[in-house]
């Protein structure tokens, strides 16, 4: 039974009645023990209360099994899925994670020196920027880097992004299937890829249909900054009858201020459409039109690529699309009958 004094790996050894190189080898990822062997050394460690010892077992392997997760806004409902996924999936694959929060209010790199002081064995950064500079400092410290729901600007670096720019074509469609005249776009920050490419999607669309490009507003995926700029919009001498947002998190935001503030009806007076299918959007009495991410299928690609990231960090890894959909709700007018 545990007590106070630590249980040894020797012990564990007499206990599972096998040598101490087998029960390391069981707490070493890759290494090779007999199935039956393992199940004695987890049952002889569960009986004393035996817990590995990290510290040593990273010095001897040059890995500590730690990752770092660098993320940004987990106000917004969609970065929370994706944190909640990453660790869980993390920890089936025997590592730890370690968090690093970034500067909601600004686009920029985590901070280079928290990061690298701490032995992670590689980085996920999840929808955070990653400049040639951060990714330099890392390629030389040797910590491989995924970037989650982001890609990098003149960097190579592995990738694993939703439907971006088909996603804001798909919604620039199907407004203009509902017969909308004024469009308007409320925007993340400039230099985020994923709002520049749901930008360009959904300007391209209303290029191809003969109409002029949306008015657009800064969002900086913030709800606060997003309200002001739909009262800006609503406020116009033409105001827009269909507003997209770069995400969910801004379309809340957008929703509540039409709603209340001018008294729109959205789905009929105006149709508001976001971008992610987080939880909130699903919710009775938000019911938000948006093209949707799969958090489980984008975290499940990270989870893919890493074991082939840390074998070779020099691998040529690109950047993997995960499809996703239009998810019609209230929030926007639908079609008429037999509109294509």
């Amino acid at each position: 039974m545990p007590g106070s004094r630590r249980p040894t790996i020797t012990e564990v050894a007499e206990v599972a009645g096998v040598s101490r190189s087998a029960v390391s080898r069981a707490y070493t990822e890759g290494a090779y023990v007999s199935a039956e062997a393992r199940e004695r050394i987890y049952a002889a460690a569960k009986k004393l209360g035996y817990r590995p010892n990290l510290v040593a077992r990273s010095l001897s392997t040059s890995r500590s099994g730690v990752i770092g997760i660098a993320i940004t806004r987990l106000v917004n409902a969609f970065h929370s899925e994706l944190l909640q996924e990453l660790t869980l999936g993390l920890r089936k694959l025997g590592y730890s994670v370690m968090l690093f929060l970034t500067d909601p209010t600004t686009d920029s790199d985590p901070p280079i020196d928290d990061v690298l002081r701490h032995r992670v064995d590689a980085l996920i950064l999840c929808a955070v920027r990653f400049s040639s500079t951060f990714a330099e400092e890392c390629r030389t410290s040797g910590v491989p880097v995924v970037l989650l729901n982001r890609v990098a600007d003149g960097v190579q670096a592995a990738s694993v992004v939703g439907q971006n720019v088909e996603g804001g074509r798909a919604v620039a469609e199907f407004l203009l299937a509902g017969g909308h005249q004024n469009f308007a776009f409320i925007r993340g920050f400039e230099d985020s890829s994923t709002s520049r490419d749901r930008e360009f999607g959904f300007t391209s669309a209303l290029h191809a249909a003969g109409m002029p490009a949306p008015m657009v507003a800064a969002g900086q995926f913030d709800a606060e900054t997003a309200a002001d700029s739909t009262r800006a919009l609503l406020s116009c001498a033409t105001p827009p009858d269909a507003i997209f947002c770069a995400n969910d998190h801004m379309a809340l935001a957008c929703l509540d201020v039409a709603r209340r503030e001018f008294g729109l009806e959205p789905g009929r007076s105006i149709s508001i459409v976001g971008f992610d299918n987080s939880r909130p959007t699903q919710l009775a009495g938000i019911d938000l039109t948006t093209f949707s991410q799969d958090a489980t299928t984008m975290v499940q690609r990270v989870l893919d690529i890493l074991p082939e990231l840390l074998a070779d960090p020099s691998a040529p890894f690109g950047t993997a699309v995960v499809p996703g959909q239009l998810i019609v709700r209230q929030t926007a007018r639908r079609p008429k009958p037999g509109t294509t």
